[in-house]
């Protein structure tokens, strides 16, 4: 989260906002008015609206019409902007806005105070962050549940979670076009490592490649431990363009990753094959697209991406 010290009330510093505009997290700014003055590209992204439809506006305006889990508003009453300016204290709340398309969606709200060289507060800056996949695999779980969906060697979803997932993104699709894709990421000649350099080794490039996943994958899309040395990954995109771009950029962080455990060091690569989402595909036809695209890069030579044709 940017730290108030460092950030000059006005946002108009050429670092400051070049380090802004390319998080990933929304974030905007307001005055003491509350007034919205700067508007980076995370939170269009993740609300759906742009800076043309939200600065100059104020935050009590609801566009966004933030409210609790009980469906309170908040802008009027509970903001955590108006609170955090008042009293000079950061807060981390979650959340639910209303995206530009109408829906509500999950985010995890964090304010800090912005203040001038003199230490008076001169305005507030939320970033918040996108906790909808979570929020819809794991709604109503309790501790144990949540623990029953998570794979204990990598810390990821398991395919329970992913199934739970996936069938509210087909569901989406269904109801509002809205479109995404599915990848499956296989170790390259992981029988392999595991039969020369013992099991233990082959957790830790399990491990390993997970991490590396972990930091590829953007804010909206699921990574799961599929089962064996496969991982799926739902995707926010409406093209093959864009789920290839993402198929490339997991590829090549693996790639650029080592596996380290007992003086041993090796490097392993990934095949991945993937399917758009169409508006006929049951979670078992995307799967079985995407799957068969996996085989074409791995029969083609592994250390590829083949992405089936769409529906």
């Amino acid at each position: 989260m940017p730290d108030s010290q460092t950030l000059d009330s006005q946002f108009d510093g050429a670092f400051h906002k070049a380090l802004v505009d390319n998080l990933v997290d929304g974030v905007y700014f307001v005055d003491p008015g509350r007034e919205i003055k700067y508007w980076n590209p995370g939170a269009e992204r993740i609300t759906g609206y742009g800076p043309g439809d939200v600065v100059g506006h104020r935050c009590f305006d609801n566009i966004l019409d933030h409210v609790d889990s009980q469906g309170y508003s908040l802008c009027r009453t509970e903001c955590p902007l108006a609170a955090t300016m008042r009293d000079g204290q950061p807060r981390e709340v979650s959340v639910w806005l209303r995206h530009a398309d109408g829906h509500r969606k999950p985010v995890l709200v964090r304010t800090a105070p912005v203040r001038s060289v003199d230490g008076t507060i001169v305005g507030a800056v939320e970033v918040f962050s996108d906790d909808s996949a979570l929020l819809r695999a794991v709604a109503g779980a309790d501790r144990a549940s949540h623990d029953a969906l998570t794979d204990d060697l990598t810390g990821l979803p398991n395919r329970r979670l992913f199934d739970a997932a996936l069938s509210g993104r087909l569901e989406n699709l269904a109801r509002y076009g809205w479109r995404f894709g599915l990848l499956i990421v296989d170790i390259d000649h992981f029988k392999g490592v595991n039969d020369s350099l013992g099991h233990a080794f082959g957790d830790a490039a399990l491990a390993g490649v997970a991490a590396s996943l972990s930091g590829a994958v953007r804010t909206g899309d699921i990574l799961a431990r599929w089962g064996g040395d496969e991982f799926a990954v739902l995707v926010e995109s409406s093209n093959e363009a864009g789920l290839m771009e993402t198929a490339a950029r997991l590829q090549a962080l693996v790639a650029t990753s080592q596996v380290r455990l007992g003086g041993l060091s090796r490097t392993v690569q990934v095949s991945i094959g993937g399917a758009l989402a169409g508006p006929v595909d049951s979670a078992a036809t995307l799967f079985a697209r995407a799957d068969g695209a996996l085989f074409a890069a791995k029969h083609a030579g592994r250390n590829r991406i083949e992405i089936s044709e769409p529906v």
